[in-house]
């Protein structure tokens, strides 16, 4: 087992377990990515996104990039959620302006059978070299957080071919063919639970599950299409590691209506889209798991008094109670002044510090 530097700073380890902390420690989704000039040199240099995610050095790189800028307290793992899917032969390829698509596409009996159930270390090896070598680099700075989509979320991509509007294709399948969505969403959680495994053993010292599209079923739906599969992961995953607790997130984006179903599944957090109001959480869930976010990205456009008072007010809301991590409630967008950022990040340090 590889050995690596101690944490010098755990602040965010320390509030998704809930404890008490000097000041509420901060990350961003997608804080690797297009809004930094850096990301998108590197993204030039690479040649396109699947060879940036494939390049252990250059997924290291931009994983560090927001780091070098901001005072942020972790680390996300720079690869995309599609990489199970293609590892089960789907053929992931980027149409510029489209987002991702697949050769191949999820849809009768045959297909689902075909589905292999990806080796990690054999079929996704690019991304636990990218762990060990951002964990390495990090040198104990902040720890480093490995992620995976929800089975849900990849089955949407996976049977519509890529984004969709309406998820026709798949939402048919849960209604007239449940019995096959769910061979296909077995199949994905077990895949998610081995590569999440993989990820901890790697370095990884905390991992977050995104169920973007959750928030499009219907509430009952949710819980046997979504969130049963999320809880049949946290029930196999990797719960220490190298002598600590490695915690779990999940984050369904929409997901606010079913928070106290979701704080059930043995989570240590829930990320928080910006729909519902961070306060009106805790009381919902009390102290069974942290909170993570959720300031909506777009603040991110307005004048930095604006930004700062957003901030002021989430910090207010959530109130002083342990197990708060600050984040946006989806990931920055690319149009997003890298100044703008630093205002948020700073404000969230200033406010917060007890």
């Amino acid at each position: 087992m590889t050995s690596f530097a101690p944490l010098q700073n755990d602040l965010f380890l320390r509030a998704l377990n809930r404890e008490n902390v000097e000041r509420t420690p901060i990350w961003m989704m997608r804080q690797a990515g297009r809004y930094l000039p850096e990301y998108r040199a590197s993204r030039e240099h690479a040649g396109s996104f699947m060879d940036l995610c494939m390049n252990a050095d250059l997924a290291c790189e931009v994983t560090l990039q927001p780091l070098e800028r901001y005072p942020l307290d972790a680390a996300i793992l720079f690869s995309d959620i599609l990489t199970i899917p293609d590892a089960m032969g789907l053929g992931l390829y980027f149409e510029t302006g489209e987002g991702p698509k697949f050769k191949k596409v999820v849809r009768t009996e045959a297909d689902v059978a075909a589905l292999p159930i990806p080796d990690p270390e054999a079929d996704l090896g690019y991304v636990m070299k990218a762990v060990s070598t951002i964990r390495g680099a990090l040198n104990g700075r902040v720890p480093l957080i490995g992620f995976s989509g929800s089975p849900w979320t990849l089955a949407t991509y996976m049977v519509e071919g890529g984004s969709s509007k309406d998820f026709r294709h798949l939402k048919a399948m849960v209604y007239s063919q449940p019995e096959l969505a769910h061979a296909m969403l077995d199949k994905l959680a077990q895949s998610v639970t081995g590569y999440l495994n993989a990820q901890i053993r790697a370095g990884a010292q905390a991992v977050q599950i995104f169920d973007t599209w959750g928030g499009a079923l219907s509430a009952e739906a949710y819980q046997q299409f979504s969130l049963k599969y999320m809880k049949q992961i946290v029930d196999g995953l990797i719960r220490d590691h190298d002598g600590r607790k490695v915690p779990v997130i999940l984050f369904t984006k929409n997901g606010g209506l079913w928070l106290e179903s979701m704080a059930e599944t043995g989570c240590d957090g829930l990320g928080l889209d910006w729909t519902i109001n961070i306060g009106e959480a805790r009381r919902r869930v009390g102290h069974k798991v942290a909170l993570q976010g959720n300031m909506d990205p777009a603040v991110l456009y307005a004048a930095p008094e604006a930004i700062r008072a957003e901030v002021k007010r989430i910090l207010t809301d959530f109130g002083d109670h342990p197990g708060h991590i600050f984040n946006l409630g989806h990931g920055i967008t690319p149009q997003v002044d890298p100044e703008h950022a630093r205002v948020f990040i700073e404000a969230v340090h200033e406010f917060s510090t007890k």
